[in-house]
Order: C-alpha cells, then structure tokens, then sequence
C-alpha cells in the first residue's frame, strides 16, 4: 500500500507526462516552484493545502485527484475512516465523494481545528463551492467579509475569487464543502 505522500507525487508526475510536460512548464502552469514539484513527485515534501490547489488548478484538474480515487457507484464511505490530513496544514480532510466527470463535483468533509484559518486563492474559472456546517461554529469569507456560520447553515458562492475560512472558537468545527466545476 502507498502512502499520501507517494500517491501524490505519483499522479503530479502522471500528470505531467500525460501532458508532455517538463517541471518548468508545470512550475508556470501551477505557480509553484519546478524544486518543490520535484519534491513532492519524489516524495520528500508535504505540500500546504494552499500549494496542492495550485497544483489542482495548473493542471485544471479537482484537489480529490490528489488525494483520492473515484468511489464505485455503490460505495458507502465513512468520513471516520477517510479522514486524514492530506498536507502539511491542521485540517482533516474526508474524501466523501472525489470528484467524477459524470456529476462535475466533488464532496468533502472538512474539520477546522480551533484557532486555524486559510485563505484560498481564486479556483479554475466558473467553480462553485456549497459549504454546510455539520457541527461548531465557523466563518467564510466571501467578497472580502468573514460571515459567522452555524450548525445547519449553508450557503453557496463562487469559488472563482478569494475566499477563506476560519475557526476562531476553542472546539473544531465540521463542515461539508461540495465543490463544483463546469464541463471543460
């Protein structure tokens, strides 16, 4: 069985050569450094969540690729046993539904630790994020305002800007974050 870390280095490298690329062309392509995809390709390097997006949307491909294979359409999944934490960061990632082409999504659980905060960088162009509390209190960042949301709150917005989300609380707050990109 592979690790994390060697699953990721493995598909960035297929990545690459399925597009004839060199790290140069990637490096332009992800903006991140040819050094640190050489990195992580040979597993010496955890990237953060905020690279491992780059990465996704260089390659204009969804972060579960990384992290995941496609479930079989029957699959129950268990977040408990998914849950890991697929970067360098604090947050706990469940690959509930990786993405597949046939629905255009992919479906996480997430859980923010107390005190933790990331600030994402603009997705691939027209990609929408749905996110849910599950439990604990959290707060997003939307067109440049942090909203408070609350077990049972949900809301949707473009994910194609600057967003972000925070846990300024003492407990960890759990949300699903479903992740939608158009057809290319």
């Amino acid at each position: 069985m592979h690790s994390l870390g060697d699953h990721l280095g493995q598909t960035l490298k297929q990545l690459r050569n399925d597009r004839s690329w060199s790290l140069d062309r990637a490096a332009q392509a992800c903006g991140v450094s040819k050094a640190m995809l050489g990195q992580i390709e040979r597993g010496e390097s955890s990237p953060t969540l905020a690279t491992l997006w780059k990465i996704a949307d260089g390659f204009k491909v969804s972060l579960s690729a990384f992290i995941a294979a496609p479930p079989d359409a029957l699959d129950v999944r268990h977040a408990e046993q998914l849950r890991q934490r697929p970067t360098s960061d604090d947050m706990l990632v469940a690959p509930l539904f990786p993405f597949d082409p046939q629905y255009g999504f992919e479906l996480f659980e997430l859980t923010l630790p107390a005190g933790y905060q990331r600030l994402s960088e603009p997705h691939q162009a027209g990609v929408t994020e749905h996110v849910t509390v599950i439990r604990g209190v959290m707060e997003l960042l939307v067109n440049g305002q942090w909203q408070t949301l609350r077990e049972g709150a949900a809301v949707r917005f473009a994910a194609d800007r600057p967003h972000g989300y925070r846990n300024s609380g003492g407990q960890p707050a759990v949300f699903h974050n479903l992740i939608w990109y158009p057809a290319p």
